[in-house]
């Protein structure tokens, strides 16, 4: 008979991770938000279309009766209050199931009648039983239950360990994000397929768990290394990124297998990623030597809210790392596409040569970007020359190193990203309002100070050059001073996320063929959909009704000082009227982008060789056109 070897015995009984945040009352209160959320975010994307309620007795809650009818004949009612862009903001406590009978529900022990039918709260009970009200085909159905049941694991653990507003606010930029919800919008943000439980509960950003990287040497024969020109030699990164004796050792390392260390580029990896993908997938390169695996450098690292992103919070002068990690995640596979990748520094130096050269973007507005100014790509020898293939096979391997943060801040100053805005703790205080009331301004002041500090350089770049930035609540940090007031704007994520205007402009005379190359062009009456999607629909839509329920400023009064920012920056520059009227942000409607509709309705969870995009379904009204100043 055969035999096999056995691991040897365990010193002691090791019993299954515990996961105490999995735990009856939390999971409630996670879903209860969790299917408020889809019923709102489903709603404004026109994927549900919620009626009036008349036929039963309205729940109880904030804001007007509606309902839904379900696949099996029983009726989901809920109040929503309606807001900008045409959204929806359900009251989580409101939402009741009535079955089809049409009961109201019994009466309480004094004889008055009780809310109609009995509370509801799971979203993915809901998905089943609408999943022909959704549209939903078999295989969406099946991967969007684990995508969402995965992301309410994580808000658990984020509602299990919440911190007070108060003790938020005395956090570091790279801590608090670690106490973030995940994007506001769409509803499954934080399924992370291809995660074990483990892994999430050592990479995740909730985690706030530090982790070392490893590095690896990759032949040039497959890699390829850009920089800025301060950096345009990979030893000038290295030296700075990597101790003395950090390089020695891996330079003795390769010399010890009879290779020459010149001929090598040095770059981290994920672990998970070395083991799920680089190992499988590059083991032949790794046979011929062409990967050889070195060590970490033993600087403690905190993942950031992209995940792939780690910040260095053991040396916070040195760069912070944007590794691929192919997991799927708020819509598509997180790697590092080859080409991107290597334009990453060119398109850094160019946009960092727009604000240098002007005075008001460098002087005025003090915008700080944060520059990616240094890459390695390693090519696939087979995925990289198949066109067909999906492209998550196109993105495994290669690294960017972007400019650190703190170094860039002023004495007194620090840093949030725009999504911590939105943070409301256990107790329901907004982080805004713990914000504003240290600021010791009165809020529509402070909403004055925040404007001002995000808008201006933000509609520059548009205007006088034809570029945008994607400024959602990740990629846009705010920088307050020593009182928590809002001062200027920190940008990052050049290479993703910045598109120019397909209308030729004499200021894009000075763009290197390779940024044109990689960067996306869209038409100008588009151009305008990132500043609308990203900051207004992505962030303010949620802000603005925030700001009416805690700090008394009226959802009106809020995009009002809106458009008058708006309008004082096109008073400042009446020279680009022309371009006031190309970029035109004030039109009466806007395209109706939408990101769940994408998931559930065009992509699913389909391989295809190109990333996917937002997808557009009709028009929403813009509030910047309705709005009246309250400064004019």
């Amino acid at each position: 008979m055969q035999t096999y070897p056995v691991s040897p015995e365990p010193a002691e009984r090791r019993p299954l991770s515990d996961h105490p945040e999995l735990n009856g009352a939390v999971w409630d209160r996670v879903t209860a938000a969790l299917l408020a959320k889809m019923l709102g975010e489903f709603a404004y994307e026109e994927i549900l279309r919620p009626v009036p309620q008349q036929t039963f007795v309205a729940p109880a809650g904030t804001g007007d009766p509606y309902a839904l009818l379900l696949d099996d004949g029983a009726t989901l009612a809920f109040r929503a209050r309606r807001g900008v862009y045409g959204s929806w903001r359900v009251d989580a406590a409101s939402v009741r199931e009535i079955p089809r009978t049409g009961e109201t529900g019994d009466r309480d022990g004094d004889g008055a009648p009780a809310a109609p039918g009995r509370p509801f709260r799971d979203p993915l009970l809901f998905l089943t039983r609408a999943r022909r009200l959704l549209g939903l085909d078999g295989a969406t159905l099946g991967h969007l239950v684990r995508e969402l049941t995965r992301t309410l694991a994580a808000d658990a653990h984020l509602a299990h360990t919440a911190l007070s507003a108060a003790e938020l606010a005395g956090l570091g930029y790279a801590e608090l994000e670690g106490h973030q919800t995940g994007h506001p919008w769409l509803v499954a943000n934080k399924g992370r397929l291809g995660f074990s439980a483990a892994d999430a509960a050592r990479f995740t950003p909730e985690a706030r768990t530090a982790t070392t990287l490893p590095w690896i040497a990759v032949s040039t024969r497959i890699a390829g290394y850009r920089g800025v020109p301060a950096l345009a030699a990979p030893d000038q990164l290295y030296a700075r990124e990597l101790d003395p004796s950090v390089r020695d050792a891996f330079a003795t390392l390769l010399a010890g297998r009879g290779l020459d260390p010149r001929e090598y580029l040095y770059l981290p990896v994920h672990p998970w990623q070395w083991d799920e993908w680089i190992v499988p997938l590059y083991a032949p390169a790794l046979a011929a030597n062409d990967i050889v695996p070195l060590h970490t450098d033993d600087d403690p690292r905190l993942p950031q809210q992209s995940i792939r992103t780690f910040a260095n919070v053991g040396r916070p002068d040195r760069f912070t790392v944007k590794l691929p990690l192919s997991i799927l995640n708020t819509l598509v596979w997180r790697g590092l596409p080859t080409e991107r990748t290597l334009a990453a520094p060119a398109v850094t130096g160019w946009v960092r040569g727009l604000c240098e050269n002007d005075a008001f973007l460098r002087d005025t507005c003090g915008v700080i970007l944060l520059g990616e100014v240094a890459s390695v790509a390693v090519e696939h020898p087979l995925y990289d020359r198949l066109p067909e293939v999906p492209y998550q096979f196109k993105e495994i391997l290669g690294a960017i190193w972007r400019e650190p943060l703190p170094p860039r801040l002023a004495a007194g100053e620090r840093a949030r990203t725009l999504a911590s805005l939105l943070h409301t703790d256990p107790a329901g205080r907004a982080f805004t309002a713990e914000l504003v009331e240290r600021s010791g301004l009165p809020p529509r002041a402070w909403l004055i100070r925040l404007f001002a500090a995000l808008l201006p350089p933000l509609l520059h770049f548009l205007y006088r050059y034809g570029t945008v930035f994607s400024p959602h609540g990740e990629n846009a940090i705010v920088v307050f001073d020593d009182r928590d007031v809002p001062v200027r704007l920190a940008i990052k994520d050049f290479v993703d996320d910045v598109n120019v205007s397909a209308h030729p402009l004499p200021e894009h005379a000075t763009m290197p063929e390779d940024v044109r190359a990689v960067l996306l062009t869209e038409e100008p009456s588009f151009l305008t959909q990132f500043i609308h999607s990203g900051l207004f629909v992505g962030v303010f839509r949620y802000l603005s009704p925030l700001c009416e329920e805690q700090l008394g400023v009226p959802e009106d009064e809020f995009w009002s000082l809106v458009r008058a920012e708006v309008l004082r920056h096109h008073a400042r520059f009446p020279e680009l009227k022309e371009r006031f009227e190309m970029f035109d942000m004030m039109t009466p409607q806007i395209e109706r982008l939408c990101l769940n509709r994408n998931r559930l309705l065009v992509d699913g969870y389909r391989d295809r060789p190109d990333r996917p995009h937002a997808a557009v379904h009709g028009h929403v009204p813009n509030p910047l056109h309705f709005a009246g100043s309250v400064l004019d």
